[in-house]
């Protein structure tokens, strides 16, 4: 069943990795007790899980598979979709994080209720939902190119097995497992691709860093001088602007509901502009040796036909990687992919169940209800973007980079703008949500089907080209077309002298109001969650250790292995070391409670 490229060791590897996920999801059962500790913590997450999980969000094996292969091809370039996440988050840190936490709601789209009515609250429930599923499925998809890379399976098989692994995990322990998750796999995948990184720059015909520059086509690093690189100024510009937009609209407050503060949602949002800006300094490293190294890679993955160069991160791991490496590498990209999916499903859940099921066919469910209905709904979810994975793969027009790109500009983008603009400008009316939103798709239709570059004077455009003109024009083109329209509900409004409405004051009022945790019903476990990270840490951590020492390795794969699990370690150590800190802090607090005031 499996390829010749992994041994034992791998397989070992790969097999307590899954084992460690579903055990998340047995281990955080007992920590949702009704809906709210179910689809966001009960609000009270540490700023450092959060700013993980907020991280991983953006993070998929799309990154190993789609923006690998464009690095390939094209260089750095594809840098720029993860510098503008890293803008993103830190607008969220300047702007909007902490907004979104004293919203001080259950999901997200309750906040699009509270600024915009029920309406459009059903309106962009019943959008949101499949547009998770489609970009969940788009990352499995990814996945499944990888595995198959590996594995020489059908990737559809992988998908399945996934799916059912992340839907179990997902399921039974709801945000809490689903965090916990997060930040072990930020810390697993971090620690993998610094050696993957180190390991494609020593390679004898990389030769180092000053190899890896020389030997490279100078359009790897001069991209502006490629033959088809007419949009790619204008290109870079729109990535920034499309992921900061993107990236900060209200349903984003999914991710900073779950903190305890506003003062923690500011600081997970800088710890997650600081890691995406970190990433792309080591992520593409791999798989652009790897055009040095290999520069056909249709001879190393002939069952990927034309699109062999989305497995170029793959192929460093194939030809690099130590005995039962491949295994940590593979577990590595699964993380990127389960984190992304496990989000998405209990975010959908969440979505479904206070959005639609209890105010519109359930007023008077009970909180134990709610609790098994988001249940039952994960599993459906899951079942979804198994099914989206699959229909996928059957799209031939476009490679895995595009898909991803395109979806964004062209559907993601005229979702966001109102979401983005209603938390600063009161006076905006509730149709203006809606509307927006019939301006934007109508003008990405235009976009997609009927815009022509000759228009521009531009002519015999290369495939490339013509993607990179359709991402700017829509992309820029929505954001353009959305907020002028946006503006002139304002004041059309104004002119109606229409008056804003009670919700939305009190929603502005609310987000002008610092969270007081503690004096707001918040329980504190600060200790707890430190504790059982650090312990969770300790195990992962330790069991690669041992792999280290035990399998027969030369050296420089020892060595490889170590650094992966002792980093691990010292993490668990760090938060081992805060819970105690946190159980002090406690205990004290106790105490000067139960002193008597003279």
């Amino acid at each position: 069943m499996f390829g010749t490229n992994l041994e034992s060791w791998d397989l070992l590897v790969i097999v307590f990795y899954f084992g460690f996920q579903l055990s998340l999801g047995v281990i955080f059962r007992a920590f949702s007790k009704d809906a709210s500790d179910y689809f966001r913590a009960g609000g009270s997450m540490l700023w450092w899980l959060v700013g993980a999980s907020a991280f991983m969000t953006q993070f998929s094996a799309w990154t190993f598979t789609g923006a690998a292969g464009k690095a390939y091809t094209d260089g750095i370039l594809v840098a720029a979709i993860f510098f503008g996440n890293a803008l993103g988050y830190f607008c969220n840190y300047l702007f909007t994080s902490y907004k979104f936490r004293r919203m001080r709601n259950i999901t997200a789209i309750e906040g699009v209720r509270d600024r915009y009515g029920r309406t459009n609250e059903q309106v962009f429930t019943w959008l949101q939902v499949p547009m998770s599923v489609v970009y969940a499925g788009i990352w499995l998809n990814g996945l499944a190119i990888i595995a198959a890379g590996f594995f020489n399976i059908p990737p559809n098989l992988t998908i399945w097995i996934v799916g059912f692994v992340v839907v179990f995990m997902s399921v039974i322990g709801g945000s809490w497992a689903i965090v916990a998750s997060d930040f072990m796999q930020t810390v697993l995948l971090m620690s993998i691709t610094v050696v993957a990184c180190v390991l494609a720059l020593g390679h004898p015909e990389v030769g180092g860093i000053t190899g890896f520059v020389e030997k490279l086509p100078a359009s790897h690093f001069k991209f502006w001088e490629a033959e088809d690189a007419t949009f790619v100024y204008i290109w870079i510009f729109a990535a920034f602007v499309i992921q900061s937009f993107k990236l900060n609209n209200m349903f984003d407050a999914y991710r900073y509901l779950c903190v305890k503060d506003d003062k923690q949602a500011r600081k997970a949002a800088l710890m997650a502009s600081a890691l995406m800006f970190i990433g792309p300094f080591i992520w593409f490293i791999p798989p652009m040796a790897a055009r040095i190294i290999q520069p056909d890679l249709t001879s190393v993955f002939p069952n990927l036909g034309d699109k062999a160069y989305e497995g170029a991160f793959v192929f460093i791991g194939l030809e690099l990687m130590p005995v039962g490496m491949l295994g940590l590498l593979l577990c590595a990209l699964f993380a990127a992919t389960i984190s992304s999916m496990d989000s998405g499903l209990n975010r959908n859940a969440g979505i479904i169940i206070k959005n639609f099921y209890q105010p519109i066919l359930r007023k008077a469910a009970s909180a134990k209800e709610l609790l098994v209905a988001g249940k039952i709904a994960s599993a459906l979810f899951g079942f979804m973007i198994i099914l989206s994975a699959l229909a996928i793969r059957s799209i031939k027009d476009f490679n895995l980079f595009e898909i991803m790109i395109l979806f964004g500009s062209l559907i993601a983008i005229p979702y966001a703008m109102p979401l983005v603009w209603g938390i600063f400008f009161k006076g905006a009316p509730r149709w203006a949500a809606w509307s927006s939103l019939v301006v934007g798709f109508t003008f990405s239709a235009f976009v997609k089907l009927a815009l022509d570059p000759a228009w521009f004077g531009y002519t015999d455009l290369t495939n490339r080209e013509v993607s990179d003109f359709l991402f700017i024009t829509s992309g820029l083109g929505n954001i353009i077309i959305c907020s002028i329209w946006f503006f002139c509900t304002i004041w059309i409004a104004k002119r109606m002298k229409a008056k804003v409405h009670p919700a939305v004051e009190d929603l502005f009022d609310r987000m002008n109001r610092p969270v007081d945790h503690s004096g707001e019903g918040g329980v504190d476990s600060d200790q707890m969650q430190a504790r059982i990270l650090g312990k969770l840490c300790f195990t992962y951590g330790g069991f690669i250790t041992v792999l280290g020492m035990v399998i027969p390795n030369p050296l420089g794969g020892r060595f490889a292995f170590m650094f992966c699990g002792l980093l691990i370690v010292a993490v668990g150590g760090l938060l081992y070391r805060a819970s105690k800190i946190h159980r002090k802090r406690d205990e004290a607090n106790e105490a000067s409670k139960e002193t008597p005031t003279i």
